[in-house]
């Protein structure tokens, strides 16, 4: 090894001198992006660049990285050799700040400023001032999106009402315009509900129903009131319990004292008829079990669109009434979004006729105008399927039944006067009849029509010889 301690020392300061040579040629760069949380569409985002070199500054770069990575775009230039600033954004809403050769402003980011960015810089190299060594560091700006909407619907509908068979019912929560997904929940009358991960839809239904078969063998009308009872505590102060051992008393939604309507010139009205609701043994006389599924998809901006699903099945007694919300966490927004929806059975189905007053030959529109509802409803929901039906017979066109708000029948005849039409409103919750009797009148302009055509006829029968006779007697005497 080494003889004495002396050439060892003249090694080591060797080495030191070489490695001091050696950083005095090519220096030293070292390029960090300050990490940023992530950023709410519409805020002001700064990008810093630190950089430590003991070199001269050649020039910093920032790109924003597109394509997944394939394509880089520059977004902001900074020449020390000409103390010049180059903007290559081409949209100019934005304007970019150099704060300390390092920093860049982006104001009020939006979805396409999601993804990477990387900051390039370059010193000269001391050995040769025509090489300049590089270094880059990069950074993910994450952008988020809150919910642009929300909304509430019913699957599969409308739908029939049904006494006869348990029925499953699921409610669709559509959440759009959110970055990250959204945290999407429901609750029920206020309550957060319990939910069961979603299986298929005959698993569901069989475990409803050997739930139900377990639980009560006969569900007994003493049962179902003290069910209404109990519910009233979701329901809320105007609620109205649903009695099974009697009918609901029939109701007249017309002007004028009640016992005391007077038929319209064109329609009699019929007091409303409410299907009564003998709730069978399929009746669950537990809790019901919800089950919840969600889906996500991405739209065109980037942002994404939660569908959440909550199926159950559905109890008309206790449901009808009550109070579901969707409510959306998300960390955009400070604090949460929601949408409601009230189940309610239809009641109480509001009509109008036009022409007021119908005459032979007139197209007439009977019309469901709306609900008398309470004072926790303004609408029917789940929408409700209409059904126009005549009594005794087909209808105008020959058909059996027609579906839609409207009934038009077209040209009435005479032989329509006193007919009767029934007005079928239902939805899963329950189902509701209408009637409405039409009385047609004559029309002075058809039977005036009628009596001029048979006049004609008359008299061409009794002048028709005479004008013959006449015509005879002319050709004779230019003879």
């Amino acid at each position: 090894m080494f003889n004495n301690a002396k050439e060892m020392s003249i090694i080591t300061l060797s080495l030191l001198l070489c490695a001091d040579l050696l950083d005095f040629v090519i220096g030293y760069l070292t390029v960090t992006i300050e990490p940023l949380p992530p950023v709410v569409m519409g805020d002001t985002v700064t990008l810093k660049c630190n950089f430590r070199t003991d070199g001269n500054l050649r020039e910093i770069v920032w790109f924003r990285v597109t394509e997944g990575g394939t394509s880089k775009q520059k977004i902001f230039t900074y020449d020390a050799m000409y103390n010049t600033n180059f903007s290559h954004m081409e949209d100019f809403r934005r304007q970019e700040d150099l704060v300390y050769q390092s920093t860049v402003r982006l104001p009020e980011v939006q979805m396409e400023d999601d993804g990477p960015y990387e900051c390039h810089v370059g010193i000269y190299d001391r050995a040769s001032r025509e090489k300049v060594v590089l270094a880059s560091g990069s950074i993910t700006l994450n952008v988020m999106s809150p919910p642009k909407s929300i909304s509430v619907e019913a699957a599969n509908q409308p739908a029939r009402f049904s006494r006869y068979e348990a029925q499953n019912f699921t409610l669709v929560c559509i959440v759009t315009g959110g970055k990250p997904a959204p945290v999407v929940y429901f609750k029920r009358d206020g309550e957060l509900i319990e939910v069961h991960p979603f299986v298929s839809a005959e698993k569901v239904e069989n475990r409803g129903l050997l739930a139900a078969l377990d639980n009560q063998p006969l569900i007994s009308r003493e049962l179902d009131d003290t069910k209404v009872q109990k519910s009233l505590s979701f329901l809320g102060p105007y609620s109205e319990p649903v009695r099974l051992d009697k009918d609901r008393p029939q109701r007249s939604y017309t002007s004028g004292a009640p016992g005391q309507e007077e038929a319209s010139p064109t329609t009699e009205v019929i007091p409303e008829t409410v299907i009564s609701r003998e709730f069978p043994r399929w009746v669950l006389s537990s809790s019901p079990m919800y089950y919840f599924n969600h889906t996500q998809s991405e739209l065109h901006d980037g942002t994404l669109e939660v569908q959440a699903m909550l199926t159950w099945h559905l109890n008309p007694q206790l449901d009808n009434e009550a109070l579901f919300t969707c409510e959306v966490k998300h960390p955009a927004l400070s604090m949460p979004m929601k949408a409601e929806v009230t189940l309610s059975a239809p009641k109480g189905p509001k009509h109008s006729l036009a022409p007021s007053r119908a005459k032979v030959g007139d197209t007439v529109r009977i019309k469901v105008e709306g609900f008398q509802m309470g004072p926790k409803a303004n609408k029917v929901f789940p929408e409700p399927l209409f059904t126009w039906t005549r009594v005794g017979g087909p209808l105008l066109d020959g058909s059996e039944e027609r579906f839609g708000k409207v009934l038009v029948l077209e040209r009435v005849p005479a032989e329509l006067n006193g007919s009767m039409y029934r007005c079928t409103v239902q939805n899963p919750l329950g189902s509701t009849n209408t009637h409405t009797r039409l009385i047609v009148f004559e029309n002075p302009r058809i039977k005036k029509e009628t009596t001029n055509l048979k006049f004609g006829d008359s008299a061409g029968d009794v002048l028709g010889p005479s004008l013959m006779l006449l015509l005879l007697s002319l050709t004779l005497e230019l003879t």
